[in-house]
């Protein structure tokens, strides 16, 4: 076989083997895009990097693209990005609360409402469990938007906010029939504001009670500095191969003097992580005024994860390091209902930009949210 030959053999090798590895791609067509009919506009999402650049500002030059006229043409159905006007949009202000003050504050219904009476009979007592379940249910709805107004804060509404609520659990009897309280997480510069933004609370004000000028006395509310440990293997989905369970645990008064947290923490740690089901965990604190007072020591455990059961919950608090080494004096397991206080609801919808959101504004306009701000336009068209 000659040289020439040879190489046409292989070239015929080498394009045939191309051509069997295309024959096993599926190449999806491209859809072609609709020429829009009125011209677009160019803006930030609501999730804004809180930059300070303006839009006609740029790192980059404009040097000369080497890709020709083919790689800067505009294709088809597509628009040309330099006739496309360039809109600054007005982020929305980072909270000032969010400065690492977290509170908790815990409600059971048991231990302030006036319909529970310790010398009522059994079936008086029965009752009166059923009466706080359907108040609290009744006042569930007005207590998260009551949350979400706390943590909605830009330039034109709730400008005066001190606190913002991270998360409140609604706790859940042992039987899962009734609901018996919830736990709440704020984040606030001080004590004084944090215990300012309970008082609005509905829930806490129908189980408390109001003076004759409409202030709520909240100083009966348990409260206490949680110190989240900032961990990524300590921050798993709610839910995720079980159901959302809290553990509150209390040190015994001798554990806070003898340094057996400390001497235990590392063991602990590695249980938890090792777990692999621990949604949020960290140390309850004595809340004072100041983060860093010497008195706000450790007094016990506050621990959100997922299990299977009751028994699994049980079962996985009881072989935790620390109580095995007798580290608390009380501990409760609560199944909870994670309500969502975020407000997360007004973020704008990217998928579906031109979607009518009338029916949006009018509810926010019901439960007195904002709908002339310059933050959420879009709940204003």
């Amino acid at each position: 076989m000659t040289m020439t030959m040879r190489r046409r053999t292989c070239i015929s090798i080498a394009i045939s083997t191309v051509a069997a590895t295309h024959a096993f791609l599926t190449v999806p067509p491209r859809q072609q895009q609709q020429p829009l009919s009125t011209p677009c506009c160019l803006r930030m999402s609501f999730m804004a990097d809180s930059s300070d650049y303006k839009a006609d500002k740029s790192d980059f030059g404009d040097g000369d693209d080497d890709g020709g006229d083919s790689a800067t043409a505009p294709l088809r159905g597509e628009v040309d990005m330099a006739d496309v006007p360039v809109t600054d949009e007005i982020a929305v202000p980072r909270s000032r609360n969010n400065v690492g003050n977290r509170f908790l504050a815990l409600v059971f219904d048991r231990s302030h409402s006036s319909r529970y009476d310790a010398n009522a009979n059994e079936e008086e007592y029965a009752n009166s469990l059923w009466e706080m379940h359907e108040d609290r249910i009744a006042l569930t709805e007005d207590h998260v938007m009551w949350a979400r107004k706390q943590n909605l804060y830009n330039d034109t509404f709730n400008t005066e906010s001190m606190a913002d609520v991270l998360w409140s659990h609604q706790l859940l009897s042992s039987d899962l029939q009734r609901t018996i309280g919830h736990a709440m997480c704020i984040d606030s510069p001080t004590i004084d504001d944090c215990r300012e933004a309970l008082s609005r609370d509905p829930i806490i004000r129908f189980l408390l009670g109001v003076d004759s000028d409409g202030n709520c006395d909240v100083s009966s509310i348990p409260l206490f500095r949680w110190r989240q440990i900032r961990d990524h293997t300590l921050r798993r989905d709610d839910g995720r191969d079980g159901l959302p369970t809290m553990v509150l645990a209390f040190d015994r008064p001798e554990a806070m003097s003898d340094g057996l947290r400390e001497e235990i923490t590392n063991d602990h740690l590695e249980y938890l992580i090792r777990s692999e089901r621990v949604i949020a965990a960290g140390p309850l604190h004595a809340a004072t005024a100041e983060k860093t007072d010497p008195k706000s020591i450790a007094m016990g455990t506050l621990l959100f994860f997922n299990a299977l059961d009751r028994e699994d919950a049980i079962d996985f608090v009881e072989n935790d390091p620390a109580a095995l080494a007798g580290l608390y004096e009380t501990m409760t397991v609560h199944r909870y209902n994670n309500l969502d206080v975020t407000g997360k609801f007004v973020s704008e919808n990217l998928y579906f930009p031109g979607q009518n959101t009338y029916q949006m504004k009018e509810a926010m306009g019901y439960w007195g949210y904002p709908v002339d701000d310059l933050q959420t336009k879009w709940l204003n068209s």
